[in-house]
Parts: C-alpha cells; structure tokens; sequence
C-alpha cells in the first residue's frame, strides 16, 4: 500500500516507516521536525508540513493516492503537558482531528494511531489488560483518550478502519545501528543511564527506592522499538474500513529502574554512578502489559524479551551516535 507516516521522521514513526518499507509498502514521511530528524528518514521521502494545515494534507493524500495513515505525531512529555496544557491540546487533539478530516477528504478509509498506556492512569490491576478503566491524570493521556474516542466516531460516521495501539516503554534501537533514540529533552531511562556510560552525565538518579516492588524502585514494561514496528505492520495489514482494534503493545515482563541500570552496567561495562532522589509525584510502584490480546490478534510476538537485549541495541546507537543526528 502507499502509507503517509506522520511524525516518521520521530523515535517511533521512524522505526515503524522502515518496517512498513522493508514489506514492500510504498512510504511518505509527513513531520513538522520539531522533535523529529531529518536523518531519520530515507532521502525523498520527507515532506514538511504542519498536522493543522489540512489542505495541505488533503492535496498530499490525493496527490500520493494514499491508502492508509499511520499516526505518530504527538507532544508526549507528561510534565510538560500539565504545565502547559495548552500545547498538547491543540497539538495532539486539534492536530489529530485535522488530519482525520484531510483523511475524510481524500477519502482514506485507514489509520493505525499512536496512542499509550497513560491513558489508564493509575491502573487498578496488573497486568494491564485492554478492559482496564481509562483513567489519565495528565493532559497527555487525556489528549491521547480523546483521540481514541475520535477514531471511534469517525468509524462509525464515515466508514473508516483503524487501530489504537496503546504501547507501554518503547526502548532500544534498531540493530542496524543507524536509528535510535535521540530526544531534547531526553526524559527516558535507557538513554539517560548510557549518557552517564558515556560520561555526558555524572550519575543516574533513582527517584525512590521506597515502593511495594522487590527491589523498591519502580517497575515497567520496556518494549523494543521494533517490536512496535512490527506491530504496527500486523495491524494495518488486518484493518479493513469499518473495522476498530485497541491493543495493548508490551512484553508482559516488567524491569524494575535499579534493574534497568543493572543491565545497562553489564551491557556497557562501566560502573554507572546512581543516588536515590525523592519520588516523583504521579509515578505508579508498577505498570506491566497483558498483551495477551495483541498476540493472539495480530499474530505477533515481541522479539526483544529481556531488557539486557534491549539495552544492548541502544547502547549499540549511542555508542556510534554520541550526539544523535547531528542534523
């Protein structure tokens, strides 16, 4: 099929757009780069643009001959959109809504979207399973819900197909060693433990080591960022227009952060400072996937299933891109 990615040239959309080229798809990149990187994505592939200019989008569908969209564009720093909550909303629901109605209009019945485990909120069981109440208790997660809720009407209303995939941690990189992860800020864990690797940072901060885990710090579900791809790849191939899915993307296994920076220690060989801060407010003790349904759905199993072997493919990233893209 002839695929607009948007937000390709980001972490996710980036590793997804290679994927859906190596099957054989015929794939556009669609990103404004403000987090993106122009690196990211093969040469002539690239168009610019804004998700609020829908004539723009409309005429790039038609222009194209479009099948189907996936959507990757989105502010996702939890913090950030509780301290200005004004960005993500007109960003992530005001642009999202621009581009299902230049979908409406060019008449582009399918889309595989973006969406996250924050939209449970505190979770009252785990593992997360998809009939978990959908809860957020930050703007992001909420903006991600509305979306979701969006798709739903628009399916009903115009007849089209798509799938929310609600990932848990993306990590790693590709095993190629040319795509990875390279955020300004950079706020996840992996990356921020092989910056001290690296010696571009002193030490890690563990904030608590207070919680019901066995180890007292946090625990989370890391799943690689191929495995995503590949996911994504299952559930296009199986949306038809009319059609909806809501899966959960993760492992099934979680890690807890001492566990993470243990393993990043062993990957890399360098003893990786570490001090214990405070908690930070809003983080759950646990926050693991039943993927269960996506497994048996999409046929599809994760790849990467420990975190050593996750760790190692970033490392292997960084290692060789110190300074990410450098465009």
């Amino acid at each position: 099929m002839k695929i607009l990615v948007v937000g390709g040239a980001g972490y996710v959309g980036s590793h997804a757009a290679r994927i859906l080229d190596r099957a054989g798809h015929e794939v556009w990149v669609y990103d404004n780069l403000c987090y993106g990187h122009r690196s990211a994505v093969p040469k002539g592939r690239l168009i610019e643009g804004s998700l609020l200019d829908g004539a723009k989008l409309t005429e790039l569908m038609q222009a194209k001959q479009i099948e189907a969209v996936m959507h990757f564009a989105a502010y996702a720093y939890v913090g950030e959109s509780v301290t200005d909550p004004s960005k993500y909303y007109g960003n992530n629901i005001g642009g999202s809504i621009s581009l299902l109605d230049a979908m409406v209009a060019a008449g582009v019945k399918r889309i595989v979207f973006s969406s996250t485990t924050a939209t449970y909120g505190v979770p009252e069981q785990i593992p997360i399973t998809e009939q978990e109440k959908q809860q957020p208790i930050n703007p992001y997660g909420f903006t991600k819900l509305v979306i979701e809720q969006a798709l739903a009407d628009y399916a009903r209303a115009y007849d089209l197909g798509y799938a929310a995939l609600r990932y848990f941690n993306a990590a790693g990189a590709s095993p190629d060693g040319d795509l990875g992860e390279d955020h300004d800020p950079e706020t996840h864990l992996i990356p921020l433990v092989l910056q001290v690797a690296l010696g571009q940072r002193e030490q890690i901060s563990i904030f608590g080591d207070d919680y019901p885990t066995p180890d007292g710090t946090c625990i989370r579900d890391y799943i690689h960022i191929d495995d995503l791809g590949t996911a994504h790849l299952k559930a296009l191939d199986l949306l038809e227009p009319g059609q909806s899915l809501q899966l959960n993307l993760g492992t099934g296994r979680g890690a807890s952060v001492q566990e993470v920076i243990d393993a990043c220690r062993r990957v890399t060989g360098h003893p990786i400072p570490a001090v214990i801060s405070a908690r930070r407010e809003g983080d759950p003790p646990e926050l693991v996937a039943d993927s269960s349904l996506a497994q048996r759905v999409l046929d599809w199993q994760p790849q990467y299933n420990d975190i050593e072997s996750i760790v190692a493919t970033a490392w292997n990233w960084h290692r060789s891109h110190p300074n990410g893209y450098e465009d």
